[in-house]
C-alpha cells in the first residue's frame, strides 16, 4: 500500500500551519530526516509513504493522487467542528467555493477521480488553531493537540504494514 501524508496551512501565520508540525512529529516517530525548512517533500521507502507539505491544496495535486491507495491530509480548523482534533472520512464531492484560494480534500478527489476514475482511501485530521499571528510557533493549546494528531497517523500508518 503506498501512502501520502499531505499536510497544508500557512506555518508563518501560527497555528494555521500545525500540520507542518504534526508531520514533523510523525516523521521523528519512525526515526526518519527532520529539518527546520518549511518545504517538506520526502519519500519513507521502507514504509511506502511519501510526506509533503504544501500552502495550500492546488488542482495539480489531484494529478498525483492515483500513484497512492491511502491519502491521509492534515490541515488546521478554527472551532467549526466539536473536536479539537476531528478526523472523518473524505469521499469525492467536488464543491464550490467563491474563493480561488479555497479547495477542499473532497473537491481535489473529485477532481482525481474526474481524471483518473480512482480515488484513494482518505481520511482527514483537522486540528484545532487558537492563533494566528505572524509567527511559526504555534499557541501552546494548539501545541498541546499536536501529539494527539500525530498518535492518530502513526496509528493508521502502523495498521498498514
Amino acid at each position: 500500500m503506498k501512502t501520502l501524508i499531505f499536510g497544508y496551512g500557512n506555518a508563518d501565520r501560527q497555528d494555521d500551519g500545525v500540520a507542518w508540525h504534526v508531520l514533523r512529529e510523525v516523521m521523528r516517530h519512525f526515526g526518519l530526516p527532520v529539518s527546520e525548512e518549511l518545504d517538506i517533500n520526502f519519500d519513507d521507502e521502507q514504509r511506502h509513504v511519501h510526506y509533503e507539505f504544501q500552502l495550500q491544496l492546488t488542482p495539480e495535486i489531484a494529478d498525483d493522487l492515483d500513484a497512492y491507495d491511502r491519502v491521509f491530509f492534515i490541515d488546521a480548523h478554527t472551532g467549526a467542528v466539536a473536536e479539537e482534533v476531528h478526523i472523518e472520512k473524505v469521499t469525492a464531492n467536488f464543491q464550490k467555493s467563491p474563493f480561488t484560494h479555497h479547495l477542499t480534500p473532497a473537491s481535489l478527489l473529485s477532481i482525481a477521480d474526474t481524471l483518473h476514475h480512482k480515488v484513494p482511501e482518505t481520511i482527514l485530521v483537522s486540528v484545532r488553531g487558537y492563533e494566528f499571528a505572524f509567527s511559526q510557533s504555534l499557541s501552546a493549546a494548539t501545541t498541546a493537540l499536536t501529539r494527539q494528531a500525530a498518535d492518530i497517523i502513526i496509528t493508521w500508518v502502523n495498521e498498514s504494514q
